[in-house]
This record gives C-alpha cells, sequence and structure tokens, in this order.
C-alpha cells in the first residue's frame, strides 16, 4: 500500500494555524507513515511554529483581498494567481491525497488548486460567523467542520460537522500544578492571564497599566501579561513610570510573547482575551473564567459574536473595547476574585464547553474523504 499524502493549511494568525498544526499532528498519528506537507506563507507565523515539526513546508506567498477595486486588488490578484499555479505544481509534483485547509487567504489559492486539480479537499471554520474562503469554498469540500453549532446554518455543504476547535493535545495532559512550576508561579493563588491574542491589543495593555499595581497588591494576583511584540517597549515603558516595583515583583511576568500558551493558561484562572476562535477554545480546555473584549473591527465582526456566544452561555464576561478601560475592568476582575461561587461556576461552564476530540474528528473526516 502506498503512503498517504495530505497538504495541510492555514495561516496568517494563531487562530488559523494551530487548529491546522493540531489535525496535521493528528494525522500523523493516526498514520506514522503518511508524508504532510504544510502549505504557507513563508513570512507568516506558520513558517516558524511548523519549523519544529517533522512535516514539511512548502512556501506560497499571499494576502488578504483588498475590499475596494485598486491598484492593490490587481496586485493582489496577481499575487493570488501566481500562488494559485504554484499550488497546481506542488499537487502534480507530491500528488497529494487530500487537502487540509483552515481558511484564511493563505489557504485561498491550496485550495482553489485543489478544485482545479480534483484533489479531495476537507475545511474547517474557527468562527462562529464563518470566514469568507469558507462561506465561498464549502460547497466544493467533500465535506466541512465548524467549531460553533450556529455556523453550520452558514455553511452551504450537507457534510458538515460542530467538531469544536481542534486544539493541542496538551491542554488535555498538563496539569495547574505543573504549568504554575514551569512560570515559577503557586499553584495556591489566583493567576490573571492578560493577553491581546498572538499580536497583543493596544487597548487592552493601555487599560491593564493604571491597575497592574493594584491588581497585585490589593486583589494579591499573580499575573501573566502577554503584551504582543510590537507593543511590549512601550508598555514596559509605562510601566516602569507608575509602578517601577513590577519587575522585583515575582508574582508578574510581563513578556512579549509566550510560545508555552499551553502553561500560561493552564495556570491562569482568569483571564482577559480578544474573543478569537482559537483563544476561545484554548482558554475553554484550560477551564479560565475570561473576560473577553473582541476586537472590534474583525473581518465579519466575528469577535463579536463570538463574545456574546460564550457570555450568554454563561462562560465568560463581556465588554466592548470602547468600555474596557481601566475602571471597568478593575470592577469585573475584582466581582470574580471576590465572588468564589461565581468564578468556579464560569469556569466549570468553560470547561464544559471544550472539546479535546475535535482533531480526531476532523482526521474522520479527511479519510472518509479519500475512502
Amino acid at each position: 500500500m502506498s503512503k498517504k499524502v495530505y497538504f495541510v493549511t492555514g495561516g496568517g494568525t494563531g487562530g488559523h494555524i494551530y487548529p491546522a498544526v493540531a489535525v496535521a499532528d493528528a494525522l500523523m498519528a493516526a498514520d506514522a507513515d503518511a508524508n504532510i506537507f504544510y502549505v504557507g506563507n513563508p513570512n507568516n507565523m506558520e513558517k516558524n511554529i511548523v519549523s519544529s515539526k517533522t512535516y514539511t513546508f512548502l512556501p506560497v506567498y499571499s494576502s488578504g483581498m483588498p475590499r475596494k477595486f485598486s491598484f492593490e486588488f490587481i496586485k493582489w490578484s496577481y499575487l493570488m494567481f501566481a500562488g494559485w499555479l504554484k499550488c497546481c505544481y506542488y499537487i502534480l509534483k507530491y500528488k497529494p491525497d487530500a487537502v487540509f485547509g483552515t481558511g484564511g487567504y493563505v489557504s485561498a489559492p491550496v485550495l482553489f488548486a485543489a478544485i482545479t486539480m480534483k484533489v479531495p479537499f476537507v475545511m474547517h471554520d474557527c468562527d462562529a460567523n464563518p470566514g469568507l474562503v469558507t462561506r465561498k469554498l464549502a460547497p466544493y469540500a467533500k465535506s466541512v467542520s465548524v467549531a460553533f453549532d450556529v455556523a453550520k446554518s452558514k455553511i452551504k455543504n450537507k457534510n458538515c460537522f460542530v467538531n469544536g476547535n481542534p486544539i493541542r493535545k496538551e491542554f488535555s495532559l498538563i496539569s495547574k500544578q505543573k504549568a504554575c512550576e514551569e512560570l515559577s508561579l503557586s499553584d495556591k493563588k489566583c493567576t490573571l492571564c492578560i493577553m491581546g491574542g498572538s499580536q497583543g491589543a493596544k487597548s487592552i495593555n493601555n487599560s491593564v497599566i493604571p491597575i497592574l499595581k493594584d491588581l497585585s497588591e490589593k486583589l494579591e494576583l499573580q499575573i501573566i501579561f502577554q503584551t504582543g511584540r510590537k507593543n511590549y517597549d512601550e508598555v514596559t515603558a509605562s510601566l516602569k513610570k507608575v509602578y517601577p516595583e513590577y519587575e522585583n515583583n515575582n508574582d508578574i511576568i510581563v513578556r512579549p510573547y509566550f510560545d508555552n500558551m499551553v502553561s500560561v493558561l493552564k495556570a491562569s484562572d482568569i483571564a482577559i482575551s480578544r474573543a478569537g476562535s482559537l483563544s476561545i477554545s484554548e482558554l475553554c480546555a484550560s477551564g479560565v473564567a475570561t473576560i473577553f473584549i473582541p476586537y472590534p473591527y474583525a473581518a465579519a465582526d466575528h469577535q463579536r459574536k463570538n463574545a456574546r456566544y460564550m457570555f450568554e452561555k454563561g462562560a465568560g464576561l463581556y465588554l466592548e473595547d470602547s468600555d474596557a478601560d481601566d475602571v471597568s475592568l478593575m470592577s469585573n476582575i475584582s466581582s470574580l476574585v471576590n465572588d468564589k461561587a461565581e468564578l468556579v461556576n464560569m469556569q466549570s461552564t468553560a470547561k464544559s464547553l471544550a472539546v479535546f476530540d475535535g482533531a480526531e474528528r476532523i482526521v474522520k473526516q479527511i479519510q472518509d474523504a479519500i475512502s
């Protein structure tokens, strides 16, 4: 029997990359002899993330589609056409049995090439409101996977399954105690995680800086603060002005980015976060009570829809970005810290929404697509 060959694609942000990587890992676990190729933009995060894996990275250049007709749109069209040609070449050369994509602009030329070359493909969409690539290409897919049940009605494919988001196996393996040990924190204290996604969030950072001292000293919280790489210097400079002692406080960790986000989230009790779908899935898997502050300019307003879904389920609090100042954040955090019953209830509800076998379910869809 010949070895199976799979193309996996998804990129630009962690919300597209990590689910794709989780499925690629699950494909490897299901078939150790399979050849897996990750197709992505070498200028984006996926190149670095995939570099630690055993599968092969195939570069294709792509970018987001301009919303108006202009020179940039013509440039984008050329880039997409060139990307499609390159992906057709990859298919001819490596002959994949199936293609799996998590949406986003980097997956578009790969999936278009799969349609052109008549290679079966499966898609997964992370958000409550499916993205443009998913909505347009779903009718041509063998099957589609979605993270939220509310997304299913927006997919034009009879083979659409609600699987949750595929998440890394480590979320079901590492304990809070072990996670705290890795970060040199105590597992007996309440830990607050502040993050704005893989790129950080300036508005969240600016609202947290004035209250960091009170969060640490008055509420006695351990704090893990991911600023985002672009914002780190600005945040630390501001903190040194308003709370210079933070650098000597062992209960406060401020970094531009954490490679070990599994440990960060598993160590956390409360989080302040944007509402990207993967972040939500990983927060649920970690049983974290979260104050969601959706990015107001996200495509198709998907972060607001994700956050409202969690709020309505009782698995988190909801704040508009424009309302998320230092006063409102302090009030919301204090309410959770001071009401242990509500905190535990929200954590339990979030944990109940976690899906730990999403990657395996999607692997079954991919295998069915070629059987």
